[in-house]
C-alpha cells in the first residue's frame, strides 16, 4: 500500500526553482531515506510532506487524501497522524522535557493528565531517558535532545514519522545510537519513516529504499543493494566520495 505519493511535484521561492517533476512513491510502514547535496531541496520535500509549505505545482498524497490544496484547518487534522524529528531538535526552551513530549497529547488528544504522564514516561522510556520528566533542554547534550524530539514525534503514535537531519552534529557513538532508535521505532509502531540525512552509513542503516536528489531532480531511487551497486557516476560520487572503481567514466578518467 502506497501511503506517501508525490506526483510531478514542482517547488520554487520567489521564482527561483528548488526541483521541479518530483516523482517518489513510499509504501506503509518503509523507511525511505533521500540524499543529495546540501541546498538540493531534500528538507523542502519533508516541509511539503507534512504541509508546512505548499508545492509550486503537482499533487500530494497522503493516505489517499491529495493534500496540496488543504488548508490549516483541514491539515492539522492530517498531521495528528504525523511526526516531526526537526534538525535542531526544536524543543521548547521554556518547556520541561516532559512537557515537550506531552505538547501534542495535549493539542490532539483528549488523554487526562494522568494518562498523558504515563504516555510520556513510556515514550521517554523507549528512548533511553528514563526518568528526565523534568529536566530541562539547556540541561541536555545533543544526543539527548534528538532523543527528547523523538518521543515527542511517536507521543501521539503517528502512522508517518519524518526525520529531518537526524543525527547532524552528533559524534559517530551518539549518530549510531539515533540510527538504531528509528530502525527500533519503527519495528515496535510500525510506522512509516521519510529521513533526510547526507551521512550514509546512516542512510545504509536504517533505509528499505533510497532516493537521491541532484540538481532538481530525483535521479535514483532504489535499495541499499541497488544504491551502493548503481553505476550512475554522480551517485557512486556522492556515496563514496568518488566514482565506482572500474566505471566507464574513471577509466576515461584515468587516461586524461
Amino acid at each position: 500500500m502506497i501511503q506517501i505519493q508525490l506526483k510531478h511535484v514542482d517547488m520554487s521561492f520567489h521564482g527561483r526553482p528548488v526541483f521541479q517533476d518530483i516523482n517518489l512513491e513510499i509504501a506503509k510502514g518503509e523507511v525511505m531515506v533521500i540524499i543529495g547535496p546540501s541546498g538540493s531541496g531534500k528538507s523542502t520535500i519533508l516541509r511539503l510532506i507534512i504541509g508546512l509549505l505548499k508545492p509550486t505545482a503537482g499533487e500530494i498524497w497522503i493516505n489517499g487524501e491529495e493534500i496540496s490544496g488543504y488548508n490549516e484547518e483541514r491539515m492539522n487534522v492530517i498531521r495528528r497522524h504525523m511526526g516531526m524529528v526537526f534538525q535542531y531538535s526544536a524543543l521548547f526552551d521554556s518547556m520541561s522535557v516532559g512537557e515537550n513530549v506531552a505538547f501534542g497529547l495535549r493539542q490532539h488528544t483528549k488523554h487526562t493528565e494522568e494518562e498523558i504522564a504515563s504516555i510520556v514516561r513510556r515514550k521517554l522510556r523507549m528512548v533511553g531517558l528514563t526518568g528526565q520528566e523534568n529536566a530541562m533542554p539547556n540541561e541536555l547534550s545533543g544526543g539527548q535532545k534528538k532523543r527528547v524530539s523523538l518521543a515527542r514525534a511517536i507521543a501521539v503514535n503517528p502512522t508517518i514519522v519524518l526525520y529531518d537531519e537526524p543525527t547532524a552534529g552528533l559524534d559517530p557513538i551518539m549518530s549510531n545510537t539515533i540510527d538504531r532508535l528509528i530502525t527500533s521505532t519503527r519495528r515496535r509502531l510500525g510506522n512509516t519513516g521519510v529521513v533526510v540525512t547526507h551521512h550514509m552509513a546512516s542512510a545504509f542503516e536504517i533505509a528499505d529504499r533510497i532516493a537521491m536528489l541532484y540538481e532538481g531532480r530525483i535521479i535514483e531511487t532504489g535499495t541499499v543493494q541497488e544504491i551502493r551497486n548503481s553505476t550512475n557516476p554522480i551517485v557512486q560520487q556522492f556515496i563514496y566520495g568518488r566514482k565506482k572503481s572500474g566505471t566507464m567514466t574513471e577509466r576515461g578518467l584515468d587516461q586524461l
